[in-house]
């Protein structure tokens, strides 16, 4: 089956066709500055470089239509007609309480979706533009939505219910959802196989370190806590998020430094993290190459990351009761060898010993702790494409 996966954002939208009994990706591409003057569009053919060009794209629907003819294109494209694609597969960041897996999309579940974007309103309403521009161009091929919250949606009341008065979270729905649901449920899969355990058995600390970083506790192939919440701020340092911090904060800054709602969520979404402690870059590479130069604030900055993912990898290590697996994953943790033992370091004490040797890879799956580990280490890259293509034929299945 040959499965079209589109992820569509506010000025750009990544695709890829993917021909999912071989798992192989047929081509693969990058539209850039969606409605600005001029965009940049760039298409892979089976991985390699195909087309590069720099011409209008004046919105998401212009953009799909680039997409196909460079799809149907005698040189660049890999099908001669729309209907060798089988699905579409979209990438919605949230599917709040109403979406807890992926959906068949129709014009309920659209209206669903619309009335949901107040949740991730930098995020949903692009998805949503993507999946008009799709139903429109090609109306005869099954759109499917896989939500990154989805996955998490396994979680017990006692992981994603706040200590707030109720009703928020009756009346409001105010309540921890997680994000990057998609990766995580990839890795799982992938940890899950490498070391020929069940699906349905494995236990696993999934850690998806990017410039966006979260931690799930993945028991029995489910979800039952992760790092992430309400929001995309909490949890772990990120490359400019503050992660979490103690909630006082924000009322000295409303009461003391007089800051307004929009100065505070600016400091803490693209001021913090990484960038705010090193005062050098949110790019964990030019950290460590400012530590190597003796810089003591980057040093502090690596040091305070990794803490934070030890402290939650230590607190789900609780959680889970036992532990198979601990993969790391994403821009920093497939490629980070050296963040990797930086966070490992101490992990002894549940019984994840890193080997320094075999932990010195980039991008690549990847056991990379000791043979005689009880528990293993894992650095699996991660592909969302795959998982949403694979959700979309599973959705499919069903029907």
């Amino acid at each position: 089956m040959k499965v079209l996966v589109i992820n569509s954002g506010s000025s750009s939208i990544k695709y890829q066709l993917i021909e999912t009994e071989d798992e192989n990706c047929l081509a693969s591409g990058l539209i850039e500055r969606v409605s600005l003057p001029v965009g940049i569009i760039s298409h892979k053919k089976h991985g390699e470089l195909s087309h590069k060009e720099e011409a209008p794209v004046k919105d998401h629907q212009a953009g799909l239509d680039m997409m196909l003819k460079l799809l149907l294109h005698e040189k660049h494209g890999v099908i001669r007609s729309y209907r060798e694609i089988d699905a579409i597969g979209h990438r919605v960041v949230h599917g709040g309480e109403k979406f807890t897996h992926s959906v068949k999309i129709d014009d309920k579940v659209m209206e669903a979706l619309e009335s949901s974007t107040y949740l991730a309103p930098l995020h949903n309403p692009a998805n949503i533009l993507g999946i008009k521009a799709a139903r429109h161009l090609l109306p005869d091929i099954p759109n499917i939505a896989v939500f990154d919250t989805a996955f998490h949606q396994t979680m017990p009341k006692v992981a994603y219910v706040y200590a707030l008065p109720y009703e928020f979270y009756e009346k409001r729905g105010i309540r921890k959802y997680g994000f990057h649901g998609t990766s995580h449920q990839y890795v799982s899969l992938k940890a899950a196989e490498t070391l020929d355990i069940p699906y349905d058995k494995i236990c696993a600390i999934t850690c998806h370190l990017g410039n966006g970083c979260s931690i799930a506790a993945v028991k029995d192939g489910k979800s039952v806590d992760t790092s992430l919440g309400y929001g995309t701020m909490c949890g772990l340092v990120m490359g400019t998020r503050a992660g979490d911090i103690d909630p006082a904060i924000i009322v000295s800054m409303v009461e003391e430094l007089k800051l307004t709602p929009s100065e505070i969520k600016n400091i803490l979404y693209k001021q913090s993290g990484l960038l705010g402690l090193s005062g050098v870059s949110s790019d964990m590479r030019d950290i460590e190459k400012e530590e190597e130069k003796n810089n003591e604030r980057a040093k502090i900055a690596l040091d305070i990351f990794a803490d934070r993912v030890r402290k939650y990898i230590g607190a789900y290590a609780v959680t889970l009761g036992k532990v198979d697996a601990i993969v790391f994953t994403a821009g920093i943790g497939e490629n980070g060898w050296e963040i990797r033992e930086r966070i490992c370091r101490g992990l002894e004490a549940i019984g994840a010993h890193l080997d320094i040797e075999k932990n010195k890879i980039r991008g690549k799956l990847a056991v990379v702790s000791k043979d005689e580990s009880p528990v293993k280490i894992l650095s699996i890259p991660t592909n969302e494409e795959m998982m949403i293509a694979k959700e979309t034929v599973k959705i499919l299945s069903e029907e």
